[in-house]
């Protein structure tokens, strides 16, 4: 008897153990979980969620790697082939001047927003946003308005691959989540005055033009940047369809303190501020090449580079590195969009 009783003791303690090695092994396997769970939501806090927009915020990374590598590689030969650009000297100059600027500039940001958005930054995301809005707006001017040239289809690809890649990231991105990461004393409004201001001045310029070109004849006149036909047309139907209905509506968002006006406030600023860089360089290039009526400092463009990228430093800095998941434990999930503090 107590043979068969030390027996039932030994079976119950071994079943104890084994149920307490039990509960271990559940509970090191719901930690390893956990910690998966927010490893995955710090390194992609911003994008909403698995399936549909995880996958296209992933396949927005592969697209801009191709951009990025493409960009580099097309802005190089632009450069190295000084008879690659078979425009008015003027245009061809200006071309060159734009591929020092993506390779020495946007290149590099792009490349290092990418790096920085893997590891969940909220300010990399806009910044790689912007970065993609660059290429698209600059070389819709390679692909719409210079001559047929032996890169015209590495430009056309870049065009395509930026903008799809430009759709499918801001698609992916959990505004809510995004915004979540705003600082409460970021001056939203006073960007959003600047953003109106520069859709104001841009769009009231090009439109004041082109009415009294319809009603005296009157041509546009030369501004300081050099741009013969198609050119010159190109950058007022650009501006006009694309840049002013933009910075109108980042800049109401903003002023509302909608969430989407700060990402698509901080993301055209950051491309405009690139734009401004190309343009500065472009006004270099035609000096150097001694053409007439070239100029190789506009006075008033500090002001406006300096505004346009402290306004953007402004937004940016507002996001703090991480954003906070919108709910813990899990992947980020789609949040309905909150007003901006």
């Amino acid at each position: 008897m107590a043979t068969a009783g030390s027996a039932a003791v030994r079976r119950v303690v071994r079943a104890a153990v084994d149920h307490v090695r039990a509960a271990v092994r559940r509970e090191r396997r719901d930690a390893d979980l956990g910690a998966g769970r927010a490893e995955a939501a710090s390194a992609a806090p911003v994008v909403a969620g698995p399936g549909g927009p995880a996958a296209g915020h992933r396949l927005a990374g592969r697209l801009s790697l191709g951009v990025t590598a493409l960009m580099a590689a097309a802005s190089a030969t632009g450069l190295a082939w000084r008879g690659l650009y078979r425009d008015a000297p003027a245009n061809a100059a200006t071309f060159r001047a734009y591929d020092l600027g993506s390779l020495t500039v946007a290149t590099p940001l792009l490349a290092g927003a990418m790096v920085r958005a893997r590891r969940g930054s909220a300010r990399a995301h806009v910044l790689w946003a912007g970065m993609l809005v660059y290429v698209v707006y600059t070389y819709a001017y390679y692909v719409f308005g210079a001559a047929f040239n032996a890169l015209f289809l590495a430009h056309v690809v870049l065009l395509v691959l930026a903008a799809v890649a430009l759709v499918l990231l801001l698609r992916s991105l959990d505004v809510g989540a995004l915004v979540s990461a705003a600082r409460a004393r970021t001056p939203v409004r006073t960007v959003g005055v600047v953003l109106g201001a520069l859709a104001a001045s841009l769009g009231g310029m090009w439109a004041w033009f082109s009415l009294r070109f319809a009603t005296t004849g009157a041509p546009p006149p030369e501004g300081l940047l050099l741009q013969p036909a198609p050119i010159g047309h190109l950058g007022y139907a650009m501006d006009l369809s694309t840049l002013v209905p933009a910075y109108a509506t980042a800049s109401v968002l903003l002023w509302r303190r909608r969430p989407w006006g700060h990402v698509l406030g901080g993301v055209l600023l950051v491309a405009s501020a690139v734009i401004q860089v190309n343009y500065m360089l472009a006004l270099a290039f035609q000096a150097r090449e001694g053409l007439p009526g070239a100029t190789a400092f506009d006075p008033q463009e500090p002001y406006i580079a300096a505004t346009i990228t402290v306004a953007a430093a402004l937004l940016l800095a507002g996001l703090r590195s991480q954003p906070r998941p919108t709910h813990a434990g899990g992947p980020v999930t789609r949040a309905r969009e909150p007003r901006v503090a």
